[in-house]
């Protein structure tokens, strides 16, 4: 799966804040992921994101 820095993951499980949407703060061995919710940040392996991904909106290059 291709899943870079600044992409959207829309999740399968809600996060407990109630949000499914997750910002890539950083894509690798792991991935640092920011719920849109409530801000709160937090790593997890490739493995595990992979599976409970439903989809990617992508990021828009010129984004900063």
């Amino acid at each position: 799966m291709d899943i870079s820095p600044m992409d959207i993951l829309v999740m399968k499980k809600q996060h407990p804040c109630g949000e499914k949407r997750m910002l890539v703060l950083r894509a690798g061995m792991d991935f640092k992921l920011r719920c849109i919710g409530c801000g709160h940040e937090f790593m997890a392996p490739r493995s595990k994101i992979e599976k409970n991904v439903k989809s990617v909106e992508r990021s828009e290059k010129g984004e900063p």
